[in-house]
C-alpha cells in the first residue's frame, strides 16, 4: 500500500480516544471508528430519514443513509488521489449526518426554533453528541469512544460561545485553526453529493426540468457534450450520464485546486495544515461560482417548490407539536426517556428536559415521527 503523505492523519499521529482502549489488533484506529459508526443505531436509522422528500413520498428518492454512502465514496476517491487517509475520510463521511433530525432541513429548522431558549439545536453538534453520549452500546463508556480526528471531522462549524463546551474538538474554533485535510475534503464531498443528487431527485419527481437546468452553466455544459455524443439517449439515462459527469468534473477541479494549494502554501506536515488561515481543500474560483449558481437554482426551484414547501410545513408542525407535548407532559415520553429527563432536570433544570426531548425527537425517523404524532394527537390512533 502506498504510504500516506506527511500532512495526512495516521495511526502514529492519532490523538487518541476519550476513554483508553487497547489498540486494535487487526484494524487501524480509524477502521475501528468506521466500523463502530456502521454498527450504530443512529446510522441504521438514516435509512428512514430524508434529504428533501419525506420518506413515504417514494422509494427511489435518496435518504440520509444513501447520501452518507455516496459522500463516503466521493471522499475515499479524493483522499486516495491526495494521498491522505481514506479510512478517516470514510469514517467522517459516514458519521457526518447521524445527528440529523427527521424531515431534513425543515425538521432541523423546526427543532432549532423549539430550542431557541435552550441553547438551540445544530445537527452537526448533535452528531457529535450521538457519538459521544447517546449511543449506548459498550459496557465501559457512553457513546462510541471515537478518535479525536473522527470526532473533530464531524464538527464542520461551531459558534465560539459553544466551542468551549465541546472540549478538545472545539479548540480549533477558539484558536482559529483548521481541521485535517480529511475533514476538509469530506465537507466538500458532501456538497458535491447533495447538490448533484438533489438535481437527480428533483428531475425524477418532476419538480424541475432539464429545460430549466439548461440555464445553469454547470449543467448545460455537460448536457451539450452528452447530447452531442449520444443524441438518441433516453432521458433517464441522459440524466444519469450528466449527473455522473457533473460529479467527476467537480472532483477533478477540487483535486487539482487542492494540489496547487498544497504547493502554494508549502504544506509539509499536519501542523502546516492546521495553522493555515484558510482551508486547503477548495474548488477553483470558477467552479465555486458555478456551484453557487446551481445551489441558488435548487433553492428557488426545488427547495421552495410548493410541493416541497407543503411537505416542509407539515414536517415543522409535527416536530413543533411533539416538542411542545413532551415539554408540557414528560409522561408522554417512553419510560427510559422519562428517567433521563429526571437526571438532566436535576443537573440543568428545564434546559436539561428540553435537551432530552430534542435528543428523542432528533433520533426519530420520518415514519416514526409521523406515527408518534398520530399516537399523541389523533384520538383514533392506538397508543
Amino acid at each position: 500500500m502506498t504510504s500516506l503523505a506527511p500532512y495526512a492523519c495516521c495511526n502514529a499521529s492519532c490523538k487518541g480516544r476519550q476513554f483508553h482502549e487497547p489498540c486494535p489488533e487487526y484494524r487501524s484506529e480509524y477502521q475501528r471508528d468506521r466500523d463502530r459508526i456502521i454498527h450504530s443505531s443512529a446510522f441504521r436509522r438514516l435509512e428512514y430519514k430524508t434529504q428533501v422528500f419525506v420518506n413515504h413520498e417514494g422509494d427511489m428518492f435518496r435518504t440520509r443513509l444513501t447520501h452518507s454512502i455516496e459522500v463516503a465514496q466521493i471522499s475515499r476517491t479524493i483522499a486516495r488521489i491526495l494521498n491522505v487517509n481514506e479510512e478517516l475520510a470514510e469514517t467522517i463521511a459516514l458519521a457526518h449526518d447521524v445527528g440529523h433530525t427527521p424531515f431534513g432541513h425543515a425538521g432541523q429548522d423546526a427543532l432549532n426554533a423549539c430550542m431557541t431558549d435552550y441553547d438551540g439545536f445544530e445537527h452537526n453538534l448533535q452528531s457529535l453528541r450521538v457519538v459521544d453520549v447517546l449511543e449506548q452500546r459498550y459496557a465501559d463508556f457512553d457513546g462510541l469512544n471515537l478518535t479525536f480526528e473522527s470526532r473533530e471531522g464531524i464538527i464542520k462549524h461551531c459558534a465560539i460561545k459553544k466551542a468551549a463546551a465541546i472540549g478538545d474538538v472545539g479548540e480549533r474554533f477558539l484558536n482559529r485553526t483548521q481541521s485535517s485535510l480529511e475533514a476538509q475534503l469530506v465537507d466538500l464531498a458532501d456538497q458535491i453529493a447533495y447538490n448533484n443528487h438533489d438535481v437527480d431527485d428533483g428531475l425524477r419527481a418532476g419538480l424541475i426540468s432539464i429545460k430549466q437546468l439548461r440555464k445553469i452553466v454547470l449543467f448545460n455544459d455537460q448536457y451539450v457534450q452528452v447530447i452531442k455524443q449520444y443524441p438518441d439517449l433516453p432521458e433517464r439515462r441522459l440524466i444519469y450520464e450528466i449527473t455522473r459527469r457533473l460529479i467527476n468534473n467537480q472532483v477533478v477541479d477540487l483535486v487539482e485546486t487542492t494540489k496547487q494549494n498544497l504547493i502554494k502554501y508549502n504544506i509539509k506536515t499536519l501542523d502546516d495544515v492546521r495553522k493555515q488561515k484558510k482551508v486547503i481543500v477548495q474548488f477553483s474560483k470558477q467552479m465555486s461560482s458555478e456551484i453557487l449558481s446551481l445551489k441558488q437554482f435548487l433553492r428557488k426551484e426545488l427547495y421552495q417548490h410548493y410541493r416541497v414547501h407543503r411537505m416542509s410545513n407539515k414536517s415543522k408542525k409535527i416536530i413543533s407539536n411533539l416538542f411542545e407535548a413532551f415539554m408540557t407532559d414528560i409522561k408522554l415520553l417512553p419510560p427510559e426517556h422519562q428517567q433521563t429527563v429526571h437526571v438532566y432536570q436535576e443537573q440543568f433544570g428545564e434546559k436539561g428536559q428540553a435537551r432530552v426531548v430534542s435528543d428523542y425527537i432528533a433520533g426519530m425517523t420520518d415514519r416514526f415521527a409521523i406515527t408518534e404524532y398520530g399516537r399523541i394527537f389523533n384520538p383514533s390512533e392506538l397508543t
